[in-house]
């Protein structure tokens, strides 16, 4: 398995906000979003039993498993092995694969971009908003519809598109908001 980084945190984003987390970020992607944070090109070559390994060293049974795209990477034996350390799973997929297998992930957040969505349910559709017609995905299968603010980097255009996002909600109450806090808190 190609590997970004393994560290401990807490979630930062939608429903688990606040909960102490390891990540696993896989390296790899199918998509080049234009706002991903993450370098594609760096990792670590690792055994499932190596990552269980590190993951089950830290005190957190909430593991986050992200990417790139993780479903690239993930298999059922690597999903089992994580259970019988007792974790619970939760996937941040783009959704553009269908999940490989027999695999036993606990939550799926799915954050779609360009590709079409090959996963029939997910527990939270997590759309990164900036303005954009999101009228397609409000009867998209999910449990729970977010939207997140686009985070450009840019003060003046963040407070814009979080006034949209904001606005958006209040007329649509079907979606609630998602916030970046581990960027609003300045942790990892």
């Amino acid at each position: 398995m190609r590997v970004n980084e393994i560290f401990c945190s807490v979630q930062g984003e939608g429903r688990y906000t606040g909960t102490p987390a390891v990540f696993l970020r896989f390296s790899g992607c199918n998509l080049k979003c234009h706002f991903c944070d993450t370098d594609h090109s760096s990792f670590t070559e690792m055994s499932e039993e190596e990552i269980v390994g590190i993951v089950a060293g830290f005190p957190s049974r909430h593991i986050v498993v992200t990417g790139g795209e993780p479903s690239l990477q993930l298999t059922s034996s690597f999903c089992r092995r994580l259970h019988e350390k007792g974790f619970f799973i939760q996937m941040e997929t783009n959704g553009s694969f269908a999940l490989p297998g027999d695999c036993q992930v606990d939550w799926i957040t799915c954050s779609p971009k360009s590709a079409p969505v090959r996963i029939g349910h997910v527990d939270e559709l997590k759309v990164v908003y900036w303005g954009q017609d999101v009228s397609c995905w409000e009867k998209f299968s999910a449990s729970e519809h977010r939207l997140q603010p686009l985070d450009t980097k840019d003060e003046i255009k963040n407070k814009e598109i979080l006034r949209l996002t904001l606005d958006y909600i209040m007329e649509n109450p079907l979606w609630s908001l998602s916030l970046q806090t581990h960027k609003i808190i300045d942790v990892r």
